[in-house]
C-alpha cells in the first residue's frame, strides 16, 4: 500500500510540475525553464538532506548521476520529439517506454508478477496512454526521426527510475542531489547553447514548448498578462515540485523489499499527465476530454488493484 500511495503521490506531483513549466514556458523557452528549475530544486533537496539525514556512497553517487544523466536525455530529447510532432502520438509514446522499461529490466532480472498484477499494470499502460492524449491541430505527421526521440526520451525518463532503484537503501535523498546536480550541469549548457543559437538567427519561436516531464504545455492565457514574479514564482514552484516527485519515487522503491516494487513504481510514475490535467481544469478551466475521464478512471481502479494484490 504505502509503495503504490507514494508512486501515486510522485506522479501527481510530477503532473503538478509539468504544468507548471509548460505554462513557465509560454514566456520563456523550454530549456531554459527546465534548466532553471532543475537548479531550484537543488534547494529542497538540499533541505532535506540536512533534516533527514543520508548517506553518501560511490554506489549512491555513480547511480545518483546516471539519473541525472538519463533525466537531462529525457527533457532534451522530449523537447526535439514534440517540435517535430504530432504531440498527439509522442508524447503518449513518450509516457509508455517510460513506463514498460523498467517493467521489462524487472522481468529479465527474474522478478514474476501474480497474474493480478500483470493485468493491473496492462491496465495502467492503457490509462497512461488515455490520459497523456493531447490535441494536436498541428497536422504533423508522424516520422521516424519523431518516433525514435519519443522512444529514447521515454527510455530516459525510466532510467531515472532504474538509477534510483539502484541506490543503497540507505542513502535517502543523498542521491537525489547528485541527480539533480548533474541534470542542472546538463540542462544549463542545453539552454546557454540554445540562447547562443537564438541570438544568432538560428532558433524557432521560444514560445513553442511542451511540459516539462512530457505532457503538451498548457495554454498561457492564465500567465500571458502576468507580472515577472508571478512568473518567477511558477518556475520555482515547478523546481519544488518535480525535486519533491523525486523524493516520492526514490522513497517507494525504497519503500519494500518486494520484487515487484519497481515495476509498480515504474507504471504509476508514468501517470503523471493525471497531476497536469486536473491543475488544467483547476487554474485554466480545462475541461477534461472523454478519453482522459476514462483514463483516469483506469488509473485509478489499477492502483487500487495494485494495492490489493
Amino acid at each position: 500500500m504505502t509503495t503504490v500511495l507514494l508512486g501515486l503521490g510522485g506522479a501527481l506531483v510530477y503532473g503538478f510540475a509539468d504544468f507548471l513549466g509548460g505554462l513557465a514556458s509560454r514566456r520563456l523557452r523550454p530549456v531554459t525553464v527546465a534548466a532553471a528549475a532543475a537548479a531550484i530544486g537543488i534547494v529542497p533537496l538540499l533541505v532535506g538532506l540536512l533534516l533527514f539525514g543520508g548517506r553518501s556512497s560511490w554506489q549512491g553517487t555513480l547511480w545518483g548521476a546516471v539519473g541525472g544523466l538519463a533525466g537531462a536525455v529525457g527533457v532534451l530529447l522530449l523537447y526535439a520529439a514534440l517540435a517535430i510532432g504530432p504531440m498527439s502520438v509522442l508524447s503518449p509514446l513518450t509516457a509508455v517506454f517510460a513506463a514498460v522499461l523498467p517493467v521489462l529490466v524487472a522481468l529479465l532480472r527474474g522478478t514474476v508478477l501474480s497474474p493480478v498484477a500483470v493485468v493491473a499494470l496492462v491496465v495502467a499502460v492503457v490509462a497512461v496512454v488515455l490520459v497523456a492524449t493531447v490535441r494536436d491541430p498541428s497536422g504533423a505527421r508522424v516520422t521516424a526521426r519523431g518516433v525514435l526521440a519519443a522512444v529514447i526520451a521515454g527510455c530516459g525518463f525510466g532510467g531515472i527510475v532504474l538509477a534510483f532503484n539502484e541506490t543503497p537503501s540507505d542513502s535517502g535523498i543523498a542521491p537525489l542531489v547528485v541527480a539533480r546536480l548533474v541534470q542542472t550541469v546538463l540542462l544549463g549548457t542545453a539552454a546557454a547553447v540554445s540562447a547562443t543559437v537564438a541570438r544568432s538567427g538560428g532558433a524557432a519561436d521560444p514560445g513553442t514548448s511542451a511540459g516539462v516531464a512530457g505532457s503538451a504545455a498548457p495554454p498561457g492565457r492564465w500567465l500571458r498578462s502576468a507580472p515577472g514574479r508571478r512568473l518567477v514564482r511558477v518556475v520555482i514552484a515547478c523546481g519544488v515540485f518535480d525535486a519533491l516527485a523525486n523524493v516520492c519515487i526514490q522513497a517507494g522503491l525504497h519503500a519494500s523489499d518486494d520484487p515487484t516494487t519497481l515495476p509498480v513504481i515504474s507504471v504509476l510514475n508514468a501517470l503523471y499527465p493525471i497531476g497536469t490535467v486536473v491543475l488544467a481544469g483547476v487554474v485554466l478551466r480545462e475541461r477534461l476530454t472523454l478519453l482522459q475521464g476514462f483514463g483516469i478512471a483506469l488509473a485509478l481502479g489499477a492502483a487500487v488493484t495494485l494495492a490489493l494484490a
